[in-house]
């Protein structure tokens, strides 16, 4: 590969900046821009090296040096970082510098890739080195950080090698029937198919869990007009985002924002007020409130405290929580009965009630309570362990119908493939040396 560098920190001004060179030549091109002050002039592994980037004898920043030999680095390769002040313009004369002395520009994503490359990450960590950098909740970046830690990898790399097994054992029966090694019979054989099937759906059912870590709870404020849907969004915004009237179907549209609430990152969509009779305007309105329903994880259906109950969503999904909104003033006898969360958004009261409600909602109710601590696919992932499992089971309905044993082992083959995949392995060229090493073939 040639030799890269770009700039690591953030665009704009600040008090530091970080400019990262790897490659061959890493070390090649950071000598021809870098002088060490002082006594020390060998620049020693690992230790940060005070000094200047110079250019035709003149001096662009004092910065401090460090150097990674590889394969000991993050990208597995020659690596020198440079850290110099935080202005934009001495960062871009920098990176500049390095490019006229032998580097290439940096493309998106291109060091991640290359320690990916050079075997220092698989796919599921270097996904979650953006996850970690894009994480917008402790909830989020503690999924993440276990991610980068290999945990989701290791699950996947056994699920490999309990399919590669299974297809050993078939291709040994297959290629070689005549030292009478034949697959596990009946049931023994079907029951190590099923328990990879099972572990390949757990990991699907987290799928639901990693979007919301990454995109937050898709969180809708429902309920007739009129009845504090926009002012419960800017209560728990904290500030005034949507238009608060008394006149029915002020708001027409959606309206989205983002929201944390007790460590859980809530898009918070505030909608139309539902009712029968409308104009064409917040008809549509109402329609697209509708299909903001359908789409939620989770759904504030707020009531007006003083009127008759209307239709209430909880008793049909589980997703919901009733908010009965104006306690500040007396109750109709109606709700006596109904488990509701009363409050206020003119005061506030009860806000701290809602939010209780909406942790319990999302950590019981919606089965999110493990989604920092366990693995949390994301819908690249879920696409490879869905086709993984889609060929597994039609391996196992090829054999419950008698098939011979080669197409079997296409499905098996497959279902490697795909479950390879997420962490960015398609390969099965060990498949023969599992035989070999598991059978006792040429005895």
């Amino acid at each position: 590969m040639d030799t890269v560098a770009a700039i690591a920190t953030p665009p704009g001004q600040g008090a530091v900046a970080l400019i990262r060179v790897s490659g061959p030549e890493a070390l090649v091109v950071a000598a021809r821009v870098f002088v060490a002050r002082g006594s020390q002039k060998a620049l020693r592994p690992r230790m940060q090296h005070f000094g200047a980037v110079m250019e035709n004898g003149a001096v662009i920043d004092e910065v401090l040096l460090t150097v990674f030999p590889g394969p000991a680095s993050f990208t597995g390769e020659d690596v020198v970082e440079i850290g110099c002040h935080g202005g934009s313009l001495v960062t871009r004369r920098i990176l500049e510098l390095l490019l006229r002395s032998g580097a290439n520009a940096a493309g998106p994503g291109e060091f991640t890739r290359r320690a990916y490359l050079n075997g220092k990450l698989d796919l599921t960590q270097a996904e979650a080195v953006m996850d970690l950098i894009g994480a917008q909740s402790d909830i989020a970046l503690r999924a993440a950080a276990n991610q980068l830690e290999g945990r989701l990898g290791l699950r996947i790399r056994e699920l490999q090698k309990q399919l590669l097994d299974l297809l050993a054992h078939l291709e040994a029966y297959i290629d070689f029937p005549e030292d009478d090694i034949s697959p596990d019979t009946g049931a023994v054989f079907l029951e190590r198919m099923r328990s990879v099937a099972h572990e390949l759906e757990a990991l699907l059912a987290t799928a639901r869990q990693g979007r919301v870590l990454r995109a937050g709870v898709r969180t809708v404020l429902s309920g007739a007009p009129n009845v504090g849907k926009s002012s419960l969004l800017n209560r728990l915004l904290g500030f005034e985002r949507a238009i608060v009237s008394s006149i029915p179907g002020t708001t027409r549209d959606t309206l989205e924002e983002s929201v944390m609430v007790r460590g859980w990152p809530l898009r918070l969509v505030d909608t139309a007020g539902l009712r029968d009779q409308a104009d064409a305007l917040e008809l549509e309105g109402i329609q697209r409130a509708r299909k903001q329903l359908e789409q939620a994880d989770l759904v504030l259906e707020v009531f007006d405290s003083t009127t008759v109950p209307g239709q209430v969503l909880a008793a049909k999904r589980d997703n919901v929580v009733v908010v009965l909104n104006k306690a500040d003033l007396p109750e109709h006898p109606a709700w006596k009965d109904v488990e509701a969360v009363r409050l206020s958004c003119l005061s506030g009261e009860g806000l701290n009630r809602l939010e209780d409600a909406i942790e319990l909602k999302l950590s019981e109710g919606l089965g999110l309570h493990d989604a920092a601590n366990d693995v949390a696919i994301n819908a690249r992932h879920q696409d490879c362990l869905r086709r993984s499992l889609t060929f597994l089971q039609a391996a196992e309905a090829a054999l419950h119908a008698g098939t011979p044993p080669e197409f079997v082992a296409e499905e098996l083959r497959a279902a490697l493939n795909s479950a390879g995949e997420v962490v960015g392995q398609k390969d099965t060229e060990d498949l023969l040396g599992q035989i070999f090493s598991t059978f006792c073939i040429g005895k």
